[in-house]
């Protein structure tokens, strides 16, 4: 049984990071929404996190800075003290969110079950919710909504963009369809190769696409774009570190397709509905891929995961994570490009496959 059966007054979420969970979890955030707009929502993010959604409509957002030690935590519950709410949603197992939770005050604490938590997290629960068959990390957050009261949980985003922002991206699309590619994730282990990309890119380009790279300004993303850059035949506009995290959003909105590792701008262009390839071998694609796209995935992660313990995947736990470095190697250009031509035909992009 739902722990609501009417609207509750207000409601505490918090998820600080990453960019990727964020994204899946304002799904979760407006699906509230939609059925309880007289509820108050407070959701505590990460900083970083708070330059992409802090500005979400209806939502009360209070950013907390890891980096600042107990000085953030201290500052975090000087703003919620005296405040109680109906509901707390724990959407995050690490320990410093379960630390964060100790300032918030709610009748229901609601947490992973035995299934999906770790380091501890039920210790800060009352309320443990059930987890869906689906190892997807969103469906495991529209649990949460649904074990509250929310009745429609399938996922979707509203999010709005400024006029400077939709300039801003606007400027490098016109009549020619424009492929995405993030090159890099944070963590270099998730990253394809430069000759990879490059490859995939003078396809892209020989089908009459405009390609343009996209990313943070890590030195790792930058390098690896610009050695992109270099080993492709056809020219490539390259804007990793040179955007924001808003005006990357807008340029995805204006993509037509995106290419992306496992990494928080594959799941930026989901909410903005474009379509994404993910590139996968560290992690469960099917718990951690670009939620609506998930057959437009080219995953080593089956090869890598059985050849690195030798079990076969039906053995091992969805959670199971490949430790090889070099495992995204095993992902071939051709599989990418026989996968681009794919989603050029499904959604119909160019206008040869309409």
């Amino acid at each position: 049984m739902a722990l609501f059966s009417s609207p509750p007054s207000s409601l505490c979420v918090l998820r600080l990071s990453a960019i990727g969970d964020a994204c899946n979890t304002c799904a979760m955030v407006q699906a509230i929404q939609r059925q309880w707009p007289s509820t108050k929502i407070t959701w505590i993010m990460g900083k970083a996190e708070a330059q992409l959604l802090g500005d979400l409509p209806g939502v009360r957002v209070i950013p907390f800075d890891k980096k600042q030690g107990w000085k953030g935590y201290r500052q975090l519950w000087q703003q919620l003290r005296g405040e109680r709410f109906d509901a707390l949603l724990h959407l995050q197992t690490a320990l410093r969110a379960s630390i964060a939770s100790l300032g918030i005050r709610a009748k229901y604490r609601l947490g992973f079950d035995k299934t999906r938590s770790s380091d501890l997290q039920n210790w800060f629960i009352n309320t443990p919710v059930t987890s869906p068959d689906s190892p997807h990390v969103l469906d495991g957050f529209m649990a949460f909504a649904q074990t509250i009261g929310i009745e429609n949980i399938h996922p979707r985003w509203e999010l709005e963009l400024s006029q400077a922002d939709q300039d801003w991206a606007k400027q490098y699309s016109d009549s020619t369809p424009v492929l995405v590619i993030v090159p890099a994730a944070s963590k270099a282990f998730k990253n394809w190769t430069a000759a990879g990309y490059a490859k995939v890119a003078e396809h892209a380009a020989a089908r009459g696409m405009k390609v343009i790279l996209a990313g943070s300004p890590a030195e790792v993303e930058i390098q690896l774009a610009e050695q992109v850059c270099q080993q492709s035949s056809v020219p490539l506009t390259n804007l990793v570190g040179k955007s924001s995290l808003k005006q990357m959003l807008a340029l995805l909105a204006e993509a037509k397709l995106v290419i992306a590792p496992d990494t928080g701008p594959a799941h930026m262009a989901v909410a903005t509905n474009t379509p994404v390839i993910g590139l996968y071998a560290h992690h469960n694609p099917k718990r951690t891929g670009p939620y609506r796209y998930l057959d437009y995935v080219v995953s080593a992660y089956q090869e890598a995961i059985e050849a690195e313990t030798g079990k076969q995947l039906s053995e091992l736990s969805w959670r199971s994570r490949v430790k090889d470095p070099d495992a995204m190697q095993r992902i071939r250009a051709e599989a990418v490009i026989t996968m681009l031509d794919k989603a050029l035909s499904d959604f119909h992009i160019l206008k040869e496959t309409q």
